[in-house]
């Protein structure tokens, strides 16, 4: 069923569209542009708490989905197992569950959604969610992943988002600064 969906979504392919999912899926590559964001966002007080708590989500998601469940679950991706599509990028070396673009992005971006409504940056959360989606959306699209990758993406993401927020209120309540 899941080559199924992938299949479908490969007859959405214009040469347009596979530039901006190019584009797309770069900013997710190893989690520059959001390590990138969550640094920038440590140098405005009014941002810092959010940044702080997209790195340790973004840390921890990493350790759980890289590090431990990547090689564990040891999962082929659909593009190694269905040489006829041909990949707009580079061949993945690594196994593909979970998603690491989805898991990052998801990891970053809700930390944003509730510290920005939290601080009253009503734009940057919302924002945040759209390109989380698009670059999760990007890697069935690429055919370097399955559904199932990208929904385990998200789940890790926002579990980690979810505990990184939680540690950072334990932390604040218990007197450290947390800005």
């Amino acid at each position: 069923m899941e080559f199924w969906m992938l299949h479908g979504i490969q007859q959405l392919h214009t040469p347009v569209l596979d530039e901006i999912m190019k584009a797309v899926t770069f900013l997710g590559n190893h989690g520059w542009f959001w390590c990138s964001l969550a640094f920038l966002l440590l140098f405005v007080k009014k941002t810092r708490r959010a940044g702080v708590i997209m790195f340790l989500a973004m840390a921890m998601g990493s350790i759980a989905g890289l590090v431990i469940l990547k090689p564990l679950v040891g999962r082929l991706r659909p593009c190694w197992l269905d040489s006829s599509v041909t990949l707009l990028i580079e061949t993945p070396w690594d196994f593909s569950f979970p998603s690491g673009h989805t898991m990052a992005s998801f990891a970053a971006a809700l930390p944003l959604f509730w510290e920005g409504r939290r601080e009253k940056i009503p734009f940057i959360g919302p924002a945040a969610l759209v390109l989380a989606a698009l670059i999760a959306f990007s890697r069935l699209y690429l055919f370097v992943h399955f559904p199932t990758d990208v929904l385990g993406g998200l789940v890790l993401g926002a579990g980690s988002a979810w505990t990184a927020e939680k540690m950072m209120g334990r932390f604040c309540r218990a007197g450290g600064r947390g800005e």
